[in-house]
């Protein structure tokens, strides 16, 4: 997941028809939401396969034991075989096809029980992530996550994107929109569809968030991460505002987000042109350990990171022309670039350490 780049959704490298787009697909073999006999507009209860480990449709989930998956309150003897039993059970419906995919490919299962725990410990024990505002999230309904991009390869849409599953009350998945060569590349583009993320365009954001979805985009793009490390946290270009009008259309808040420690895993000190061009790519970095090192040199350093969820910028009181009119959009956009701005710079200045 380390080349999934996430970048604004109103950037011309992220457009295109919808035959350009990654196809949607669903696993053929899923189950369906109201069951086999349900019919069209009947809503019946999901009960869970014998063995299989509860997820937040089933109810309740603690993660305080530290197991992703594990109900509430499992505790004692037997809690080996349990989970042997839940991981044999996982094994049999990943191989007869018997689990459940959203139209953008979104496979809530793997996320929670593979995905998110192969994560995990790059979060918690490598750049020991500190997490604030987790509050000024929405419970429910569709919100829209707006932050910093930098790191030279875009990790920190995916520590965001843990630190929104495991810290938020409500259990809340965020679901990012991602550039057009995140979905071209083997292998990531397959990771990237299971881990929710999307193309960012207009489209799909708004069909997201008009299912109560919480989405994420970083509108720096490429300038973002692909900046020199003596620009760091300052924010480059937030596109056209193509993120306030989607939000504005579906009356969804707007969250501010900051994040503080990225800038550093790998200073950019020169850029390889040629090498990009060759590869395809929007840049070829070039650090003080990359290329020189060879494979040690992709190893990020361990700095230590903050990532800080500002209050809620409300849209719901604006009329529906007004996502039409250019100068409220230039307006929004930059409030919630300064609201960034301001952030980085206060994390900034409280941080005594980049890697303590």
């Amino acid at each position: 997941m380390a080349d999934a780049k996430v970048i604004p959704f109103d950037d011309d490298r992220s457009r295109g028809s919808a035959a350009q787009r990654p196809a949607r697909r669903r696993n053929t073999g899923s189950r369906r939401k109201g069951g086999e006999h349900a019919g069209d507009g009947e809503v019946a209860e999901v009960q869970p396969l014998p063995g299989r480990p509860r997820t937040r449709q089933d109810g309740p989930v603690s993660r305080e034991d530290g197991q992703a998956g594990r109900p509430a309150g499992d505790e004692g003897d037997g809690s080996l075989e349990r989970r042997m039993a839940a991981g044999l059970a996982f094994l049999r419906r990943r191989l007869t096809g018997d689990y459940e995919v959203d139209d953008f490919g979104y496979d809530e299962e793997l996320t929670d029980q593979v995905l998110m725990s192969l994560l995990r410990p790059l979060y918690e024990k490598y750049f020991r992530v500190e997490v604030k505002g987790i509050e000024n999230i929405p419970a429910e309904g569709g919100a829209l996550i707006v932050a910093n991009h930098s790191g030279t390869l875009p990790l920190d849409g995916l520590m965001m994107q843990v630190a929104v599953h495991d810290h938020h009350p409500a259990d809340r998945h965020l679901r990012l929109l991602a550039a057009d060569l995140v979905f071209v590349l083997p292998v990531v583009n397959e990771l990237a569809r299971k881990l929710g993320h999307t193309l960012a365009c207009t489209e799909d954001a708004e069909r997201l968030l008009g299912q109560g979805e919480l989405v994420g985009v970083m509108p720096e793009g490429f300038k973002g991460i692909g900046k020199p490390f003596s620009e760091r946290y300052k924010l480059q270009r937030f596109g056209r505002g193509g993120f306030v009008s989607t939000a504005l259309r579906k009356r969804a808040p707007i969250i501010p987000c900051s994040i503080v420690g990225a800038e550093e895993i790998y200073p950019m000190i020169g850029n390889s042109k040629t090498l990009a061009r060759v590869l395809g790519f929007p840049y070829f970095p070039l650090t003080p350990t990359f290329p020189w090192l060879g494979p040690l040199g992709a190893i990020p350093l361990p700095t230590k990171w903050t990532i800080q969820f500002g209050e809620p910028i409300p849209t719901d009181g604006y009329p529906p022309e007004a996502a039409e009119d250019p100068m409220l959009m230039f307006n929004l956009t930059d409030q919630v670039r300064e609201q960034i701005q301001h952030t980085l710079y206060k994390l900034l200045v409280q941080r005594r350490s980049v890697f303590f």
